[in-house]
């Protein structure tokens, strides 16, 4: 059973739309809109209906760092209950790719994060154990991830009392993808000690000790993966564990032989299409690559770029559908779960864009002999896909898109449906705030206004967010404010989406005034702190400055009963004066719902959360936090022998990734520094 832990009940606005809501789904509603203003509480609202319905609940949001807020905080919601998080598990990924014009082949390189990649596993455990699951994701939900039959095919059971045979338990570790190590014990991995087997989950932070005696397995226990010790008998009526495969992407051995044939006459046909079209390099280079590839997953069963032929281990036809965190949910409770879409305006768009971005990319590498055509069906799901294999849709946003509106009202209308016209309005703040003044100023003299209110704020203990159109003048802006002692940070999309989260908490501790971005400042960013929004160019017409984008940023003051918003503009455009009348427009419905129900506006202190991963550049021996803080001095206080195996390969891999961008940003010498040591680390293994 869901159980939501609050100290609070809905308030203003929620309790009419909870009710909407459920009806909606009840009444087998697919698509229904919650249009709620920022601080009103819209997490809380899909909590009671998640509790309420009793129905597993799926939330996908448009990037990692609101998909982190948004398990955090359903984590605190429901916290006996099986909240998990999914999210893209690379901390770097260059994609496969070729450019023409320039002859230029990119291999494919990623850095994986184990910690995500354990989430990522949990989910899909949690999925197919339990019904009391919510998962909150990044649109990487849409991608390939393998079939979740073979997934639960190979799921292992072990129970007290029956037959113990090591080296069968061992042969079907094997075939879950977890590998037997005596040394290194770490996720993934199993190890025998005397007629014991310990086996660490790929997707928990304890390890299992399966004791035996006598052909029987006599006992099962939890262990602390480094010190071995027992922690936690299982239980007398939880007698049995289910231990899950490592990976997701699961081959099955028996249709290996198969597939291989099948990839070795695609190619054939490949190749014979090249010659008769004269392509004859194109020819010979498919012919090389997939020769290779075919002896190396003969010989070790993997190759790099292997998620280029799932199709032929899925058992997938050509254009079918891949197989998706949604078939997972789909296999376990059919039709009876909800999709919330946060930010629906962002995220509907992302899912729709995914797929034809990943294909024009696969369409060249195919034509030009780097990849076979089945490369294509290793791909996000289509949006018209997506939409059909989920059954309810709640999109949720302060600005919804006119595509979610209009099927929202088209299906309510079709049925006939009374209770609400499929958008439901949450505009009232359970604090009473109202959204805050939105004042114009010229543009002309935005950076000497701007620094006279930062500096009114700073002395009061306040925050500020100022949004500019480019990450140049971000940058600028801040080293502009430092410069004149005002404790300044900016944040774009070059930064890693843990150091965000970082630097967000970072402001809400006072550890800096002032933070400066681009288009991250607009959606979902929940910072109580802050008083003033500074919008700079704001009657730049364009994507960053249309009326949904200005809404939202402005949103960002809606936290605070002193909330102020300036647009720093020379001309009112069209997109400001549809902002600005919104904005008016909720103003006057809530200041008239405090009126009349008597309510004082009064701000509410949020609890800064523990992260959800700590960061690598904590652990490592040099402050790898920015890549100007980087010296040569830095690089040569790293020594192997004061590393673990298992941390000098972390080292190597940040090494590497900051290598390439001190040599993009030119500094050479750096660069050189960084390549010598990590041949001296990489020699010392």
């Amino acid at each position: 059973m869901f159980e939501l832990k609050s100290s609070f009940s809905p308030m203003g606005d929620q309790p009419q739309a909870i009710a909407k809501l459920q009806s909606g789904i009840q009444a087998g509603l697919k698509n229904q809109v919650l249009l709620g203003v920022t601080g009103s509480g819209k997490t809380f609202t899909m909590a009671n209906i998640i509790r309420n319905l009793q129905m597993p609940a799926l939330i996908i949001s448009h990037n990692k760092t609101l998909a982190g807020q948004l398990y955090q905080e359903f984590r605190d919601f429901f916290p006996t209950n099986a909240v998990s998080y999914f999210v893209s598990y690379y901390d770097y990924y260059q994609p496969e790719a070729y450019i023409p014009a320039t002859d230029t082949y990119i291999e494919k390189e990623a850095d994986i994060n184990e910690v995500i990649d354990k989430l990522r596993l949990q989910s899909t455990a949690n999925i197919l154990s339990r019904k009391d699951v919510i998962v909150v994701a990044s649109v990487s939900c849409i991608y390939n991830i393998g079939s979740s039959e073979e997934y639960s095919n190979k799921v292992l059971p072990v129970h007290v009392g029956e037959y113990f045979d090591w080296k069968g338990m061992s042969a079907k570790l094997a075939t879950m993808q977890y590998e037997r190590s005596e040394f290194d014990f770490k996720r993934g991995t199993f190890r025998i000690r005397g007629s014991d087997i310990d086996v660490y989950p790929a997707y928990e932070d304890w390890a299992y000790r399966i004791a035996s005696d006598d052909m029987k397995i006599t006992s099962l226990s939890k262990i602390d993966p480094l010190s071995g010790k027992e922690f936690d008998k299982v239980s007398d009526s939880m007698r049995s564990i289910y231990i899950y495969p490592a990976k997701h992407y699961i081959t099955n051995r028996e249709g290996i032989d198969a597939a291989l044939k099948q990839i070795r006459e695609d190619m054939q046909v490949q190749y014979e299409l090249f010659k008769s079209q004269g392509k004859l390099v194109e020819a010979e280079r498919i012919l090389r690559k997939v020769t290779y590839d075919l002896e190396m997953l003969k010989e070790v069963g993997y190759v790099n770029g292997i998620e280029n032929y799932s199709r032929y281990f899925d058992g997938r036809k050509p254009g079918d559908p891949p197989y998706t965190l949604i078939d997972y949910f789909r296999s376990a409770y059919g039709d009876q779960f909800i999709t919330f879409i946060d930010e629906s305006h962002i995220t509907v768009p992302q899912i729709s864009g995914m797929f034809n971005g990943d294909r024009a990319r696969k369409n060249t590498l195919i034509e030009f002999g780097f990849r076979l055509p089945s490369a294509l069906d290793n791909r996000p799901m289509k949006f018209d896909e997506f939409y059909k294999s989920t059954s309810y849709l709640v999109y949720v946003s302060a600005t919804p898109d006119e595509w979610e509106v209009k099927m929202a009202h088209q299906e309510a209308k079709a049925k006939n449906f009374t209770t609400h016209t499929g958008v439901v309005e949450q505009l009232i703040r359970p604090t009473g705030i109202i959204d805050p003044e939105v004042i114009i100023r010229p543009a002309k003299t935005e950076i000497p206004d701007l620094i006279k209110e930062v500096v009114k704020r700073v002395a009061n203990g306040e925050k500020i967010l100022v949004t500019t159109l480019t990450k140049k003048t971000a940058e600028d802006l801040t080293t502009y404010l430092k410069e004149r002692e005002i404790r300044a940070e900016y944040l774009h999309s070059d930064i890693h989406t843990l150091e965000r989260s970082d630097i967000l908490d970072n402001l809400r501790k006072g550890n800096f005034d002032v933070l400066i971005g681009v288009n991250l400042l607009r959606e979902g960013l929940d910072l109580p702190e802050v008083t003033l929004v500074a919008i700079l160019d704001a009657d730049k017409e364009g994507f960053l400055r249309s009326r949904t984008s200005l809404i939202q940023t402005m949103g960002r003051a809606a936290r605070n009963i002193n909330g102020v918003v300036i647009l720093y503009a020379d001309t009112v455009t069209n997109s400001m004066k549809q902002a600005v009348d919104e904005i008016t427009r909720r103003r006057a419905r809530q200041r008239k719902y405090n009126e009349d129900h008597g309510i004082n506006p009064k701000n509410v202190y949020k609890p800064i959360r523990e992260r959800i991963v700590e960061l690598e550049e904590e652990q490592m021996v040099f402050d790898a936090n920015r890549s100007i803080n980087i010296t040569a001095s830095h690089v040569k206080t790293i020594t192997a022998d004061a590393l673990t195996p298992y941390d000098r390969k972390r080292v190597i891999k940040k090494l590497e990734r900051e290598m390439k961008k001190q040599a993009e940003a030119m500094n050479f010498e750096l660069a050189i520094e960084m390549r010598d040591k990590i041949r001296e680390l990489k020699s010392a293994v």
